[in-house]
């Protein structure tokens, strides 16, 4: 099983990455987009709930591994499909960085997001496999 050093350091690089979405988000966007033309508007829109949908994503199975980690679910539990990173389609896609319609802050953030979701799913995957060899064997 992987450190809890490990889990707090992507818990804490994805809290950092929400809260700059958040502030990217709440501020930037409503200053700087008012003028762009309606089409641009709405892909910086949908942009955005993609940021949000897999930070979200990531910090609820982090937390879910967290609460392994404190014995207040099992393994088991967290390996299970109410705890699993989900997202699909939306969340791995890994467009946005290079449509320079969009602000270079958010280009940016759909970057690091991807790649975090990424690499949180594979981490999901090997805790299922984990959890599944025990299980068998």
């Amino acid at each position: 099983m992987h450190s809890p050093t490990f889990f707090n350091g992507t818990y804490d690089e994805t809290m950092a990455l929400l809260i700059e979405a958040r502030n990217y988000i709440a501020y930037h966007d409503a200053m700087e987009h008012r003028a762009l033309p309606p089409h641009v508007r709405l892909q910086i829109s949908y942009e955005s709930m993609r940021v949000t949908s897999r930070l979200t994503q990531v910090m609820a199975w982090l937390l879910a591994q967290k609460a392994v980690h404190a014995g207040e679910i099992t393994r088991e539990q967290a390996a299970g499909d109410d705890f699993a990173l989900s997202g699909g389609d939306v969340c791995t896609d890994p467009s946005g960085p290079e449509n320079e319609a969009l602000p270079a802050g958010l280009r940016s953030l759909l970057e690091r997001s991807h790649r975090l979701y990424m690499r949180v799913s594979r981490l999901d995957e090997m805790v299922r496999e984990d959890v599944r060899q025990a299980a068998v064997g």
